[in-house]
C-alpha cells in the first residue's frame, strides 16, 4: 500500500437471505435460508485480487448455525476483521430495552468468537439502527467502535421504496416506522467522533456524499448503473473527490447482494439491481474497488478506528450523543 494515501475503510454487512426476508416481512425466514456458500468464496476472491483486508459485520444467528461455520471460518482465515451485527438482525433494534440490546450484542459476540476465534471490537446496528442506549452498552462491554450511523437526508425515500415493494401488514409497518431514520439523520457528522465524553465510544459513520449527504455505498452505485454505468462510475468518482476536497476519509459499505445476481436464483427481487447478472455486478464492483484503492489506502474499520484514535488521543473535545459531536478527523 502507498503510505502517502489517506486511510479509508471498507466493510461488508454479512446479511443473509433469511434476514432480508425477515425485514421484508416475507414467510420462510424462520428456516434461516442461506447463500453464504455461494457468496463468501466470491467475495474473498475479489478482495484477494486487490490484497484487501476489510471488516465483515456478522450476524450472531448465522454463527450459531453449523451450516455457516465453514464460510465464517474462511473469512477469518483470510485475515479479515470479524465484527458484530447483532444476533437477530432486527432493524428496529434501537427501540429495544437496554437489557434486550445487551443480550443481543452479547449473544452475537459469544457465537462469533466461538466460531471464528475473533472477539469483535466493532458493532453495526442492523438497518443502521443507532441509539445512545446501544452506545452505552457497547462502551460497557469494552468495544472499540460503533459504525451504525448513516448521515443522510434520504432515509424517508428509502423507507418509501421499501414499503412500496413489500406486503407488510399494518402492525409490521408500524414496527418498521423508524427504518432508515428521518431527514434529521443528514445532520449527523461524517467524520469519526467520540460520543458521551472524551473517553466515550468512537463512532465511525458510514460515509455519504459530503454536502448533499446522498448515499455512496456500493448497492446505491449498482442501482445507478441500471440507468447508466457511466453515470454510476462518474457519481462514485465525484463523491470520492468531494471527500478528499473537504478532508473526509471515507468508510464505505458493501452488502451481499452487491455480489449476487439474477442468475443466482436467490429471489429477493424487491432489492434494487437484483435484475442484473452477477457477472456484470462483479465487474462493476471490481471497478469501484479499483477506483477506491487508487484514491485511498483501504483498510478494515478497526484499523481505521485505531488510526483515528492514535492521531487524536485525548485532545479531541468531548461530545454528547444528543448534541453536535466534535469530529476527530480533519
Amino acid at each position: 500500500m502507498n503510505s502517502k494515501k489517506t486511510i479509508a475503510s471498507l466493510s461488508l454487512d454479512l446479511d443473509n437471505k433469511w434476514s432480508y426476508l425477515k425485514t421484508h416481512g416475507d414467510p420462510g425466514w424462520e428456516r434461516f435460508p442461506s447463500y453464504l456458500d455461494t457468496l463468501v468464496p466470491r467475495v474473498l476472491a475479489l478482495l484477494a485480487q486487490r490484497n484487501l483486508k476489510i471488516t465483515f459485520f456478522v450476524v450472531g444467528q448465522d454463527a450459531a448455525l453449523e451450516k455457516n461455520h465453514g464460510s465464517l471460518k474462511d473469512i477469518a482465515a483470510a485475515g479479515h476483521e470479524i465484527a458484530n451485527h447483532s444476533f437477530s438482525h432486527e432493524p428496529w433494534f434501537h427501540l429495544e430495552s437496554e437489557g434486550k440490546i445487551e443480550s443481543e450484542i452479547g449473544s452475537a459476540q459469544e457465537q462469533i468468537t466461538r466460531v471464528t476465534g475473533q472477539q469483535p471490537v466493532g458493532f453495526r446496528g442492523p438497518g443502521f439502527s443507532f441509539s445512545a442506549t446501544t452506545l452505552t452498552v457497547l462502551h460497557r462491554l469494552g468495544y472499540l467502535y460503533d459504525a451504525s450511523s448513516l448521515p443522510t437526508y434520504f432515509g424517508p425515500v428509502a423507507k418509501s421504496y421499501y414499503f412500496r415493494n413489500s406486503t407488510l401488514s399494518r402492525n409490521q409497518r408500524e414496527r418498521r416506522a423508524s427504518l432508515f431514520g428521518s431527514v434529521w439523520n443528514g445532520l449527523q457528522p461524517l467524520r469519526p467522533y467520540r460520543a458521551g465524553g472524551k473517553d466515550g465510544l468512537l463512532e465511525m459513520p458510514v460515509t455519504t456524499m459530503p454536502i448533499v449527504r446522498s448515499p455512496i455505498h456500493v448497492s446505491y452505485i449498482l442501482y445507478l448503473s441500471t440507468i447508466s454505468s457511466a453515470l454510476a462510475l462518474g457519481y462514485f468518482r465525484a463523491a470520492l473527490a468531494l471527500c478528499r476536497g473537504v478532508g473526509v476519509a471515507p468508510s464505505l459499505l458493501l452488502h451481499p447482494l452487491d455480489f449476487l445476481g439474477q442468475d443466482d436464483n436467490i429471489g429477493l427481487d424487491f432489492f434494487p439491481a437484483m435484475d442484473l447478472a452477477s457477472e456484470r455486478k462483479l465487474r462493476l464492483v471490481g471497478e469501484l474497488l479499483g477506483i477506491y484503492c487508487e484514491t485511498f489506502q483501504v483498510v478494515g474499520v478497526r484499523e481505521h478506528a485505531l488510526a483515528v484514535t492514535d492521531a487524536f488521543p485525548a485532545t479531541a473535545r468531548a461530545c454528547s450523543v444528543a448534541h453536535s459531536p466534535a469530529p476527530l478527523e480533519k
